[in-house]
């Protein structure tokens, strides 16, 4: 009985092994794997990158005042929605398909293979990092997108919707494209000069910031910003909590910005990039705040956050060349130049988030602490220029990233103050007077972010609102609203 109990149980063993077998013979190679955690990684990093969304929106409606809070959401829906288009279809092969010196020439709407071998061909960097090319088309576009989202902050309540639209294209199909080819895909600032720019102090958030200063130039300041003896005078945001909930979803967003450059989860080297990323940050809250105290006596809610941003912006570049210990001098000293920048840059130019300074001025500055601080250690690991100065002894790393920040900002100024000036010339660059005095919630979109402060109280009869919680309101000539649907009519 025995016997025959072990020779029944031996085909049944075999039963049992042979679907395992079969299943590691046909299952992924080492390198597929590899590929697979790297690409989640990254498309999670992406995700992070795309909330960054969610926080711009809180942090420039918090600083608008009420009657300009409801334009903020359709602004940033829409610059999201036509650079997700515009990048697949031109800007991800004009930054990353092909080698070429000024601009890639291949992988026009990612018609390139879906697998990393495949595509290697037209984007070389697919053959060094091995992902999927979706993945890292997604991960691309969300840095052009948070670049995008920056060129507007600085002209908040006052202008023309029209003018997103129009720039939003070609800053996303063109203008980001074509700069960050030269810095981060194989281009001549990269290859030839050796500029490092890990994740994007210059790419994202110089270009960005100039941007909206070349638009400001010819937009002006805000109605009754600077009083008859030209000083500025405050215009308060009308949500602070707003301002410090869009922070710290930037903050969590910067863990995909600057940890999902690394592009591969194996290795964990992102975590050190992680890591790199937050004391840079916390040190740029502890500078501003102090340098506020100092001046002002007081905690003041902006500039926490400010400096912040300014940290974060300015770790951005240097997350993947530094060690530890560099990251909270960069973070304080970005901290301390957001404040000084704010109240500087206030005092000619109305700039209502200080974007100016949060993402221009610590965007250089980010920039060049490349040159003064990178490790031997993480230069030859990126393969891209030299240590910095700290180390060297030299001054030819921070020479590079000093002609890499100016070439970026004359191009780019050059290029948007072009577009800017043409469109303040043809179709208007900004709203009417008495458009920007009504708002632009009801000027732009025909509707109120909050009715019930704007309202006229005759309106809200019957809205089941008291009719003492509307404020007089006169509406822009030709537009009347309506309490409860927000729809207008001309």
């Amino acid at each position: 009985m025995r016997r025959i109990a072990l020779a029944a149980g031996v085909p049944l063993g075999l039963l049992l092994v042979a679907p395992t077998a079969a299943l590691a013979a046909d299952g992924p190679t080492l390198d597929e794997t590899v590929s697979a955690v790297n690409t989640t990684w990254v498309i999670v990093a992406g995700v992070l990158v795309m909330f960054m969304q969610a926080g711009f929106l809180f942090l420039e409606v918090g600083f608008s005042r009420a009657k300009n809070a409801g334009i903020g959401v359709v602004k940033i829906l829409t610059n999201y929605s036509i650079c997700a288009i515009a990048y697949w279809a031109v800007g991800f092969a004009l930054a990353f398909g092909g080698a070429g010196t000024i601009a890639g020439t291949h992988g026009f709407f990612l018609d390139v293979g879906h697998t990393a071998s495949e595509a290697a061909a037209d984007f070389p960097l697919l053959g060094v990092v091995g992902i999927s090319p979706a993945a890292l088309l997604f991960f691309q576009f969300v840095f052009c997108a948070v670049s995008l989202a920056i060129v507007w902050g600085t002209t908040l309540e006052r202008i023309k919707f029209s003018a997103y639209v129009i720039y939003a294209v070609v800053f996303s199909a063109v203008i980001y494209p074509v700069l960050s080819h030269w810095i981060f895909g194989g281009g001549w600032l990269q290859v030839n000069v050796g500029m490092q720019d890990f994740a994007g102090s210059t790419v994202v958030h110089l270009i960005g910031a100039t941007g909206g200063f070349a638009a400001l130039l010819l937009l002006g300041p805000r109605r009754g910003k600077y009083g008859p003896d030209g000083k500025p005078r405050a215009i308060p945001g009308h949500s602070m909590p707003l301002v410090g909930l869009g922070v710290l979803i930037l903050w969590l967003g910067w863990f995909g910005f600057n940890p999902g450059s690394t592009l591969a989860a194996i290795g964990n080297r992102f975590a050190e990039v992680v890591l790199v990323t937050n004391l840079a940050a916390a040190a740029g809250v502890i500078a501003a705040l102090a340098v506020m105290y100092r001046r002002t006596k007081t905690y003041d809610v902006g500039m926490a956050g400010n400096g912040a941003i300014a940290a974060l912006v300015a770790i951005t570049a240097p997350s993947g060349y530094v060690e530890f210990w560099a990251a909270p001098i960069i973070g304080a000293v970005a901290g301390v130049i957001v404040v000084y920048g704010v109240i500087m840059i206030e005092k000619v130019l109305d700039d209502p988030v200080g974007a100016l300074s949060a993402h221009g001025l610590a965007g250089i500055w980010g920039t060049l602490s490349c040159g003064l601080f990178t490790s031997p250690r993480l230069a030859e690991l990126n393969g891209v220029g030299d240590p910095g100065l700290w180390y060297s002894g030299s001054f030819h790393q921070l020479g590079a990233q000093a002609l890499g920040v100016g070439t970026a900002f004359a191009i780019v100024f050059v290029v948007s103050y072009a577009m800017f000036l043409a469109m303040k010339h043809t179709i208007g660059l900004r709203v009417t007077a008495e458009e920007e005095d009504a708002g632009l919630d009801i000027a732009e979109t025909g509707m109120y972010g909050y009715p019930e402060q704007f309202i006229p109280p005759s309106d809200l009869i019957g809205s089941g609102l008291p009719a003492t919680s509307g404020a007089p309101h006169r509406a822009p000539a030709g537009v009347t609203a309506t309490a409860m649907t927000g729809e207008a009519t001309a």
